[in-house]
């Protein structure tokens, strides 16, 4: 899957409109004035390296990003409708999804991931990118949050948890936030979480488009109905049935 020049130029301005729409001054400024500073890097960055992670492609980086700022949105909407404490804003929402990633654009000098010039590794491993050598080593939360406290740029508590451990348990660093063993020690709000899913479900999402290589949603590997099988109660199956409850 690759993303023509005005797909990433669309992005891009999506991206600068989400800012403008959920971002208050004067952090909206800062991000901006960030943004712009690292608008060369940030246009063509991709979100991984390998083809068969996510979005390992010029512009996979942006494309990626808005994916999870919209996903996080979505979700936070079924959590509150789940009856879940929503307890932080939507702005901290935002926030954190705009620069969960931040550092996958590397410190500013040198940027996170190069062009894969091995052909065997390219063409085997599906590796289109690999780590800049020059880059000193981070976890990309790390370099996320050293990047925006570098720019001076203020974070609450909730976004600094969210984009901390928006990986999940998939990182071990982030198991003592997640496996605890008593409530004091618990983590004490659900954007963490939040984040979290929407951000995994974009990375597949992604990993869909390239597996069945298109821009639109992948195709069913089947699309004929079982024969002897009723439909469950409600238009939608199983959806219309939960519905109906």
């Amino acid at each position: 899957m690759q993303l023509s020049s005005e797909q990433i130029l669309e992005n891009w301005n999506k991206h600068l409109k989400i800012i403008d729409t959920y971002i208050q001054s004067p952090r909206k400024e800062l991000l901006l004035e960030l943004f712009n500073d690292l608008e060369d890097k940030m246009v063509m960055a991709p979100a991984s390296g390998k083809s068969h992670f996510h979005n390992a492609m010029p512009g996979g980086y942006i494309d990626h990003v808005n994916r999870v700022v919209e996903g996080a949105i979505r979700v936070k909407a079924l959590w509150e409708q789940m009856g879940a404490d929503i307890d932080f804003t939507e702005e901290e929402l935002v926030f954190s999804a705009i620069c969960h990633d931040l550092g996958k654009i590397g410190d500013g000098k040198h940027e996170c991931y190069v062009p894969q010039t091995n052909n065997w590794r390219r063409d085997n491993l599906n590796e289109q990118y690999t780590h800049n050598k020059e880059l000193p080593f981070m976890l990309i939360p790390d370099r996320s949050l050293y990047i925006l406290q570098s720019r001076q740029i203020p974070l609450t508590h909730n976004e600094y948890l969210a984009i901390r451990i928006h990986d999940g348990v998939y990182d071990d660093a982030n198991k003592a936030y997640f496996f605890s063993s008593y409530p004091e020690s618990k983590l004490r709000t659900n954007i963490a979480y939040i984040l979290h899913q929407a951000d995994m479900m974009a990375a597949k999402v992604e990993y869909d488009k390239w597996r069945f290589g298109s821009d639109d949603k992948p195709k069913k590997e089947s699309t004929k109905k079982s024969k002897g099988k009723k439909e469950l109660p409600g238009s939608e199956g199983l959806l219309g049935l939960v519905k109906n409850l």
